[in-house]
């Protein structure tokens, strides 16, 4: 079976290649803006479920319609799982996205430093089948997942190096843990992969009750295969 990523991020692909999954990397844009508008008294996890569930509906949609199209011929299973991702740091009582801008993300990163933090991911999965009429969701399910974050101590000229690299500008939370921003954190309790932004853990358990086995996605059996 083959996973469809409804994501351009490299690291969540960077992931599922290193646990021995190559996805097809669908993408559908969404105003994740004018969602968060809809839901401003919604909890962390409500949040990022909602942007999760938006950005993989749209996909699915997007391929039933024929908008986007997935080539039937490398799927001779006619199935796919299709998975959408968001995160968002909680910090502070703010929950936070991509920065974007230099100066609101040498903001966070300075009151990052010492700081104990919640990063959420929402997982959006849909189980889809080609048939005769074309693609159809047969079954679909949206959960939350967290990991607790301790960041170190950041000075101030920590923190402008950081931000210059570029790193921070277009992550969640205006840090990575598997590049230049590791090194500022000193713990995490959890799953690490849900940091980089998607829990292998939880979307084997979503697959599991849907029937599914996760092992049906591996393509390769190891790091050193080929």
């Amino acid at each position: 079976m083959h996973l469809v990523l409804a994501s351009q991020s490299p690291a969540r692909r960077r992931i599922l290649q290193e646990a021995g999954i190559t996805p097809i990397v669908k993408v559908s844009q969404v105003d994740e803006d004018s969602i968060l508008d809809q839901i401003p008294s919604a909890s962390p996890a409500e949040k990022v479920c909602a942007l999760a569930s938006a950005k993989g509906k749209a996909v699915a949609s997007a391929i039933c319609a024929g908008e986007l199209s997935l080539d039937e011929a490398s799927l001779p299973e006619g199935e796919c799982v299709l998975v959408a991702c968001d995160s968002m740091l909680e910090a502070g009582g703010e929950l936070l996205g991509k920065p974007h801008d230099p100066q609101v993300a040498l903001a966070r990163v300075k009151a990052l430093s010492k700081a104990h933090t919640t990063l959420w991911s929402g997982h959006y999965l849909a189980h889809m089948r080609w048939d005769k009429d074309g693609w159809k969701v047969l079954r679909e399910d949206t959960r939350p997942s967290s990991t607790d974050i301790h960041f170190g101590s950041i000075n101030d000229e920590e923190a402008r190096a950081y931000v210059a690299s570029g790193e921070p500008l277009e992550v969640a939370g205006s840090f990575t843990i598997d590049g230049l921003g590791g090194a500022f954190i000193e713990a995490i309790e959890g799953d690490h992969h849900n940091v980089i932004g998607i829990s292998l853990p939880l979307i084997r358990t979503m697959m599991a009750d849907m029937g599914l086995q996760w092992v049906s996605l591996w393509d390769r059996k190891g790091p050193d295969a080929h």
